[in-house]
């Protein structure tokens, strides 16, 4: 059998009802219905013969893992994507939970981020097994939750041992290669100034007129230590949050007294070589002068990643890693043009598991997947073309990384 009879096997029809069904299990992060879509995933797996194990994550959730076990003398490649969705918003003109196709989309909310890829490194290796291939390596696939909350799932997936040699994050890169990611710290600032009555203003320290100055200096910032221009390319910060009023209770019923309190939260994006030491220096650097010019401002800075969920940190692979190399292979076999590989924006500034990988299991991975152009929005939908070609991609990267026990043309 050649590579391209393989690639004919793929059963399009299948893919889309598969991928439909996932889109109709309502998982929002720590529901019944995440776990239902974690279990209906294992399920997928045994049938195809997979090892596969639900796993434990904090909170009482539960990641599928499955793997196909390999004869022997080959790589091992984990493919890694989650289960959970961002919520439903306003602006929907489809049912966000009906799995909508037409000829050009298939729509729903998580479609893009990332149900799409999860599907798609399913049809890859199902298009595999059932064509009969054997292969020589390991091949795991991964279905995590909590990836909304820092990666929690990824992380327990790690502790408990689940490894490979490289891995493929399927995150929505409109089928790009990223080999570089930023890190995603997410802070809180709080300034606290003093009241007065409107009366006497001048006599005020004013915490919103303080916010109202730094949030486009923070909105502005890139941080010290860059590696290279493209390492500081993907530097960014964003305010995404701001409440000012009277005191720490933020008392809103008294609009004729100056704010004396103000809090700010927002998220700033930093490249591998940069630390989250050096991001919160050049923060409190910004704090301390807005404080000189505003006597009487006092300013704090929180890493909401020792207070609340994991920081994300930043990922990066070589490009002339052998995985990088596969999925720039199979893209150019599918689409016949080279791959674009880099720190590519907007993806660069998402953060992903991927870092897990990189960071606390010492994996080489790219991240590659079907997605990006209509995500986290109203009609939340993926070419159906990118969605096929995907699977291709993945077939021919899983081939390549694994090696099959008889030559393919």
């Amino acid at each position: 059998m050649t590579k391209e009879q393989l690639l004919h096997r793929i059963d399009t029809d299948f893919c889309l009802r598969f991928l439909a069904t996932m889109v109709r299990h309502k998982s929002y992060s720590a529901t019944d219905d995440e776990q239902q879509l974690a279990e209906f995933m294992a399920a997928q797996m045994r049938e195809l013969g997979l090892e596969t194990i639900l796993t434990p994550v904090p909170g009482g959730r539960l990641n599928a893992i499955g793997t196909l076990h390999g004869t022997g003398g080959g790589n091992s490649l984990l493919f890694n994507g989650h289960l959970d969705t961002n919520p439903v918003t306003e602006g929907w003109t489809v049912g966000p939970w009906d799995g909508k196709i037409d000829d050009e989309f298939i729509y729903g909310i998580g479609v893009s981020n990332m149900k799409a890829g999860d599907a798609a490194y399913f049809c890859a290796l199902k298009t595999l097994i059932d064509a009969g291939i054997k292969l020589k390596g390991d091949v795991i696939l991964t279905y995590v939750v909590g990836e909304l909350q820092g990666g929690i799932g990824s992380i327990a997936a790690i502790e408990q041992g689940i490894k490979a040699d490289y891995f493929i994050n399927a995150e929505p890169t409109d089928i790009q290669a990223l080999t570089m990611h930023a890190g995603s710290l997410m802070f809180t600032i709080e300034l606290t100034g003093d009241t007065r009555h409107l009366s006497k203003r001048e006599q005020a320290v004013d915490a919103i007129a303080a916010a109202v100055e730094l949030i486009p200096q923070l909105n502005a910032m890139t941080f010290s230590g860059a590696l290279t221009k493209e390492h500081l390319s993907i530097n960014r910060c964003h305010v995404g949050i701001v409440h000012g009023a009277l005191g720490h209770d933020l008392q809103e019923w008294r609009p004729p007294q100056v704010a004396d309190f103000a809090r700010i939260k927002g998220s700033a994006r930093f490249a591998p070589g940069q630390t989250v030491k050096g991001v919160l220096a050049d923060m409190q650097a910004l704090l301390d002068n807005l404080c000189a010019r505003h006597p009487g401002l006092r300013a704090e800075l929180f890493d909401d990643g020792q207070r609340d969920k994991p920081t994300m940190l930043p990922f990066e692979v070589p490009r002339e890693s052998a995985i990088v190399a596969a999925v720039n292979r199979a893209y150019t076999t599918v689409r016949g043009t080279p791959q674009p590989t880099g720190a590519i924006t907007p993806p660069a500034f998402y953060g992903t598991d991927a870092a897990h990988f990189y960071q606390r299991a010492g994996m080489e991975g790219v991240v590659c997947g079907p997605g990006g152009k209509f995500n986290t929005m109203p009609d939340e939908r993926v070419h159906i073309s990118d969605f096929l070609d995907a699977i291709r991609i993945y077939l021919l990267a899983i081939l390549d990384i694994c090696q099959p026990e008889s030559t393919l043309s």
